[in-house]
């Protein structure tokens, strides 16, 4: 594809190809007209809008609901929770008056509701209460879980409905949607008297809220021009009138008649164009049709398939014309190759919810795990007492949790998100006794979900695949020697304690019940590589630290590849990271390594790198390699890659609605720049960055174009960071996106960016220019 290429019956020579320079404001479609004058209450007027007004269980939550909060066995108090008229936010009360800002939980932060006892919180502290009264909200991120006992089954039944339509309908909104419903939520908490008329100081307000230090003159022009009543009062079409130039889109409308011609809508053919210079695979006439036909909203120029501005920025905006290659949304790589051919999401100390120094332990992070994608997770088993095995991080002050309702967690929530083998990494300081009742819970637990020995259709050669797997749990852990699986003593492969950085030395006997669930994961401590001519033993799991990956890598790069193109290899942070900070996992993902365990626990640009890595494929937290990891014989060194194959071009447009950092502070505008990363092998790895904006977080432009040269694309990822400029101090971070180079689309997109924790930040948005030249 050529970048930027455009047809010359459509542009004059001299005219570049959209927008080195972009106009000012923003947009999307228009608002339509409210059906209803305007609707009396703004908030109201959204939730019609979602079709919930008229609901039972949402009219109760809008009344509220007097529920009561339980976090220990004497800490459970009555707080009174009620829906805001948004449908995207719920208030609950406070027994000391905060922030407004701490009085609420947004819908689309929630990962979960469940029914009855099915939080560790209410199972250990809810037992006073009947299951049909309780429910817990679960929510993205490190939130804690929010477990409530409603006075009456019905009325708890009643918010695990209204919350599950709300979900619903938010999932299934188009950022047109999303952006509309955003908008009224703030224009009806901008009217400070709830009279549904607005006045300057009101819009101004408005202006603040929404990200955006408009000059006085020009604001208000903008109102007059749209106060038609000459009352210096905003109401009902004016106000519509004003939030459509607000988000008017200038550059999608420059980028829209281009292709239009003079008609000013798209015929097919038109769009097909289009779709052609995007570099769509699927540029089909019959595509394009089906295009129109999914957003176009006039019913008219349907019918007559023709495309009108909104259709188009509704098609722009949505999945299929976000940077995120939509097939690759599902599951779509080979899964019947070996384990060790894929990345696997591995979490490290997972049990901890915080440090790893004082932190509680908790069955709910493996669920969070789990939540994220997580296909390996990390049990610490210790001695507990009354023969109980527990789980915690040893000889620290973080709190402890049984093994046996670690296994249950496991079996009631590893295979929500993802139907592909869980590996349980055991990390065993247990005695024999309390070995084999680990033994026993796992099998009673788990049954016939637990792998207890080899498959049949299984070549010795190899690891089996993900799909012979599928719904499968494998034990990670010691294995006797062939000659003491009856009586099992002494392991000859003890754990080095001669590095500070080596987890804590394991037990130095194994039962024998135990040693037989390690059946493919077979837990060996990786000294050296094994010269070529020794046969590979595909069921070892090599375990090392972080600082020995790098060692490898940069030392024996090439037989470091070839060994994890067969065996399985687990890589773990420093014990150094009291904090349980992360490192970078992109560099043992250069030489192969599966296995790469990180603190799910603790956000960051690494845990970022980790859900872009296995964003792809379906979520379902396993990824193929790329063939240079994969092949027995491969050449490839991270450290050598060779000239460069692939060049990167970015044109950073336009942003949208950005998230303002200090809601409390209406005077605080972000002043936004755009930083791109490339993460890969060390000779690709890159970061620039644009201009700051001054004082614009709702619709800040750039125009500026980024460029990286790309030895080894097939391993790189691409984050996409926004940052609040400060002069004086670090940046503060706004939002990002990461995902693979070879699931990134060319042509112009839409970034959907997402928070710290990982959770939407809808309707914030990049909107840019990618072109990928390969060689």
């Amino acid at each position: 594809m050529l970048c930027g290429r455009w047809r010359s019956r459509r542009r004059r020579p001299e005219e570049p190809p959209v927008p080195a320079q972009v106009a000012t404001p923003v947009t999307l479609p228009s608002p339509p007209a409210p059906q209803d004058g305007g609707s009396k209450r703004p908030g109201l007027r959204s939730l019609k809008k979602m079709g919930l007004t008229e609901d039972e269980d949402v009219c109760a939550m809008l009344r509220g609901s007097r529920l009561c909060k339980i976090r220990s066995r004497t800490w459970q108090k009555e707080r009174l929770y009620r829906l805001q008229e948004d449908g995207l936010s719920v208030w609950f009360q406070r027994r000391i008056p905060r922030a407004p800002s701490q009085h609420i939980f947004f819908v689309q932060h929630i990962e979960a509701v469940r029914e009855g006892h099915q939080s560790e919180g209410l199972r250990r502290f809810g037992g006073a209460f009947e299951p049909a009264r309780c429910l817990t909200i679960a929510f993205k991120g490190r939130r804690k879980n929010l477990d409530l006992v409603a006075p009456t089954a019905e009325e708890a039944q009643r918010w695990v409905r209204g919350l599950a339509k709300l979900r619903a309908r938010l999932d299934a909104m188009s950022q047109r949607e999303r952006l509309d419903h955003w908008i009224h939520s703030y224009l009806h908490r901008a009217d400070s008297n709830q009279d549904s008329k607005m006045s300057f100081k009101e819009m101004k307000n408005l202006l603040r809220m929404v990200n955006v230090d408009m000059n006085d003159m020009y604001a208000y022009c903008l109102f007059k021009e749209c106060d038609h009543s000459n009352n210096e009062r905003l109401e009902g079409p004016e106000i519509e009138e004003f939030l459509r130039r607000l988000l008017k889109r200038p550059e999608l409308e420059e980028l829209f008649h281009r292709y239009s011609g003079e008609d000013r809508v798209l015929s097919a053919p038109e769009l097909l164009e289009f779709l052609e210079d995007q570099g769509e695979d699927s540029a089909t006439l019959a595509h394009a049709q089906q295009l129109i036909h999914t957003y176009e909203l006039n019913e008219t120029a349907k019918q007559h398939e023709l495309m009108t501005l909104d259709g188009f920025m509704m098609y722009l905006l949505s999945p299929e014309g976000a940077a995120l290659a939509l097939a690759h949304a599902c599951v779509f790589q080979d899964m019947n190759q070996p384990l060790a051919h894929y990345f696997i999401s591995s979490s490290h100390n997972t049990y901890l919810t915080d440090s790893q120094i004082g932190g509680p332990s908790s069955t709910e992070a493996y669920v969070r795990a789990f939540a994220q994608g997580c296909r390996c997770v990390e049990l610490d088993c210790w001695e507990g007492p009354g023969g109980e095995p527990v789980i915690y991080h040893g000889h620290t002050l973080t709190s402890k949790i049984l093994f046996r309702d670690v296994i249950q967690a496991v079996r009631d929530h590893a295979f929500t998100l993802s139907p592909y083998p869980v590996i349980l990494s055991l990390e065993n300081h247990c005695g024999l006794e309390q070995q084999a009742a680990m033994a026993r819970h796992l099998h009673s637990i788990l049954g016939d979900m637990l792998v207890t020995q080899v498959l049949d259709s299984q070549n010795p050669e190899e690891l089996p695949s993900p799909e012979q797997l599928k719904g499968r749990v494998l034990v990670k852990g010691k294995k006797l020697p062939a000659a003491r699986s009856e009586d099992g003593r002494v392991l000859s492969d003890r754990e080095e304690d001669d590095e500070e950085e080596d987890e804590e030395e394991e037990a130095k006997q194994i039962s024998p019940e135990l040693s037989a669930l390690a059946v493919y994961c077979c837990a060996t401590r990786l000294r050296t590589l094994r010269p070529a001519p020794v046969p590979p033993q595909p069921f070892q799991v090599g375990s090392l630290s972080e600082r020995k990956a790098k060692k490898l890598t940069r030392e024996a790069g090439n037989s470091f590849i070839r060994h994890n193109a067969r065996q399985l290899t687990r890589v773990y942070p420093l014990g150094l990271r009291m904090n349980s900070a992360n490192y970078n996992p992109q560099e043992m993902w250069n030489s192969g390594c599966q296995l790469v365990a990180l603190n799910f626990q603790t956000p960051g640009y690494e845990m970022d790198l980790n859900a872009g890595r296995f964003l792809v494929n379906g979520q379902c937290g396993y990824v193929l390699k790329p063939a240079c990891l994969r092949h027995p014989n491969t050449t490839f060194d991270p450290e050598c890659p060779g000239p460069p194959r692939t060049i990167l071009t970015v044109q950073v447009l336009t942003a949208q609605q950005l998230p303002k950092l200090n809601a409390e502070k209406p005077k605080s505008i972000v002043d936004p720049l755009v930083r791109i990363e490339i993460h890969g092998v060390p000779a690709d790895c890159a970061r620039k960055e644009t201009n700051y904006v001054l004082n614009n977080g709702f619709n800040p432009r750039w125009g500026q174009t980024l460029q990286f040269q790309l030895r080894a694309p097939e391993l790189v990822l691409v984050r996409f960071v926004v940052e609040d400029y400060d002069a004086t101090s670090p940046n503060d971070f706004v939002g990002q996106f990461t995902l693979p180079l070879s699931s990134l689309k060319q042509g112009y997109r839409h970034i959907h960016l997402l928070s710290k924790d990982g959770a939407s930040l809808s309707p914030a948005t990049l909107f840019v220019h990618i072109c990928i030249q390969r060689s």
